[in-house]
C-alpha cells in the first residue's frame, strides 16, 4: 500500500510533516487524545495540503499497524528501550510503518528518523540504534498478523463473542484503510458515474480511489451528498417512511442520520450536548439545503413532547469503527465500557418516555461489544413491558440478510461483505415499538 504522489512529502517539508506526525502520535499514545480535526489542525497548521495528507496517512498507518510494527522492531532490539528514551519508540514505530506499509524510500525514512532523534534531548542517545534498527526493518517483510494490532482485552472479547475465525477477520479488516462512503440525497446512479464510485445494494455510494480532498469532489458544494459509512446509514432506514412524521434524533452529532431523516421528509428535532459538533451539523445541513430543529443539551433533559419516532445513536466504545479511527484501541479501556453501558441504559429508558404509543424507537451503537447492543436491548425489554421488538427484515436492509441476528436485530461486522464489496463499520441496531395502551 504505497502513498499516492499527491501525499508524498518533499525535502524539508518531509521532515516537518514527520515532526507533526510524531507530535500527534505522542498525544494519542501518551495522553489518550483523539486523532481528530482539532489535533490535526494544531500540529499541521503550517503544512501544505499535500503534507497534511502524508501526516494523516503516516499517523493512521502507525496506529493501525502498531502491533505488527512493534513485533518487527523487537526482532532487532537486544532489549526494550528504557523509559527515558524520549520519542525513540515512536520514531522507530513511524519508521517501520513507512518502510513496511507505505513503501517510502528507505534513505528518506532513516535520515529523517535520525534527525528527529537528534532533535530530542532524551532520544538523541539512541540515534545510532534507530539508524541500525531501521536499516534492518527496511529489509524485513510485514509479518501478516493483524491480530497483533488488537489490544488484549478486545482480542479476548472478540474471540469469546464471535469465535477466533471471525475475530481474525475483524482484525484484518481493521488493518486496512477504509474506502469513502457517501449518502446521496437523490439520483445516486448519476453521482456514482460522476464520482467514479460503486453503488452499494443499500444505496450508499462507495469511492475507493479518491485522490483529492472531500471538499473538491463533484457534488460537495451543491450539497448533493454527505460522508457516512454504509453501516451508519442503515439504522435510520429502520424507521421506514418518516415523511411528515416528528422524529427525535438523540446524540445526533455528527449529523449523518439527521440529514437522512430530513432528506426523507421528517420533521426532525436533533439533540447533542457538544456545541462545536452541533455547529458542524448546522453547517452541513446548510450545505445540503436541509432543515432540522437543532438543540445543544443533554439528551436526558429533553421533555415535554412526544414524537412519532425516536432514533438514539448512543455514546459507546465505538469498537466497530476502528478501521476508520485507528486511534481508538490506544485511548479506550475495558473499564470505560461498563461506564458507557450504564449511560446507555439511562438514555434508552429516557427515550422511551418521549415516544408516542404506536411509535418506533431505534436504538443503535457503533460497538462490537454485545453488552452495548443485544444485552442492552434485552434488559430494556425486561424493564418495559409496553415495548416489543419489531424485527428487522431483509427488505429493510436491501436483501442483506446476513446483517440480521436470530432475534431480528441489525448487526454488521467490519469483516462482512456488502453486496460484492467488502468492509463496513460494525454497527448494532434494534427497532422497538411502543404498544398502544389497552382499551
Amino acid at each position: 500500500m504505497g502513498l499516492s504522489e499527491a501525499a508524498k512529502p518533499d525535502g524539508k517539508a518531509g521532515l516537518a510533516a514527520r515532526r507533526a506526525a510524531l507530535a500527534i502520535l505522542a498525544a494519542v499514545t501518551g495522553e489518550a487524545r483523539h486523532f481528530d480535526d482539532a489535533l490535526m489542525r494544531d500540529c499541521t497548521a503550517e503544512l501544505a495540503p499535500r503534507d497534511r495528507a502524508f501526516v494523516t496517512a503516516l499517523v493512521q498507518t502507525s496506529l493501525r499497524r502498531k502491533g505488527e510494527c512493534d513485533a518487527v522492531i523487537a526482532q532487532f532490539l537486544a532489549k526494550k528501550l528504557p523509559r527515558k528514551s524520549g520519542g525513540a519508540p515512536l520514531i522507530l514505530l513511524m519508521g517501520a510503518a513507512q518502510l513496511l506499509y507505505l513503501e517510502a524510500p528507505p534513505h528518506a525514512v532513516i535520515d529523517t528518523a535520525v534527525t528527529l532523534a537528534r532533535d530530542d534531548r532524551d532520544a538523541r542517545h539512541f540515534s545510532g540504534l534507530i539508524n541500525a534498527v531501521l536499516r534492518k526493518v527496511a529489509a524485513a517483510r510485514p509479518p501478516g498478523k493483524p491480530h497483533l494490532n488488537v489490544p488484549q482485552f478486545l482480542w479476548r472479547r472478540w474471540t469469546q463473542n464471535y469465535g477466533r475465525r471471525i475475530a481474525h477477520e475483524i482484525a484484518a479488516a481493521h488493518a486496512e484503510p477504509p474506502p469513502l462512503d457517501l449518502t446521496v440525497k437523490a439520483d445516486p446512479e448519476k453521482w456514482a458515474e460522476a464520482l467514479d464510485g460503486t453503488l452499494l445494494p443499500t444505496g450508499s455510494l462507495r469511492l475507493r480511489n479518491r485522490q483529492s480532498a472531500i471538499e473538491s469532489l463533484a457534488g460537495f458544494a451543491e450539497g448533493a451528498w454527505w460522508v457516512q459509512d454504509a453501516a451508519a446509514a442503515l439504522p435510520a432506514r429502520l424507521l421506514g417512511d418518516v415523511a411528515g412524521k416528528s422524529v427525535l434524533d438523540l446524540c445526533a452529532a455528527p449529523g449523518g442520520k439527521t440529514a437522512q431523516l430530513a432528506a426523507a421528509g421528517a420533521k426532525v428535532m436533533a439533540v447533542d450536548q457538544s456545541a462545536p459538533r452541533m455547529e458542524r451539523v448546522r453547517q452541513n445541513l446548510d450545505r445540503l439545503r436541509l432543515a432540522a430543529e437543532l438543540h445543544v443539551g443533554d439528551a436526558l433533559d429533553v421533555s415535554g413532547r412526544l414524537f412519532d419516532a425516536v432514533l438514539i445513536d448512543a455514546p459507546c466504545s465505538a469498537t466497530g469503527t476502528i478501521r476508520r479511527h485507528p486511534d481508538l484501541p490506544h485511548i479506550k479501556s475495558e473499564g470505560q465500557i461498563a461506564e458507557l453501558v450504564t449511560l446507555q441504559e439511562r438514555l434508552l429508558d429516557h427515550a422511551a418516555t418521549l415516544l408516542r404509543p404506536g411509535g418506533s424507537l431505534v436504538y443503535c451503537t457503533c460497538s462490537l461489544e454485545p453488552e452495548e447492543g443485544e444485552g442492552q436491548v434485552g434488559r430494556f425489554l425486561e424493564r418495559h413491558s409496553d415495548f416489543e421488538r419489531q424485527p428487522v427484515t431483509a427488505g429493510d436492509v436491501a436483501g442483506e440478510a446476513q446483517f440480521i441476528t436470530a432475534d431480528g436485530d441489525l448487526r454488521t461486522l467490519p469483516s462482512m461483505n456488502i453486496g460484492a464489496d467488502q468492509g463496513l463499520d460494525g454497527f448494532y441496531a434494534a427497532r422497538l415499538t411502543r404498544r398502544f395502551p389497552p382499551k
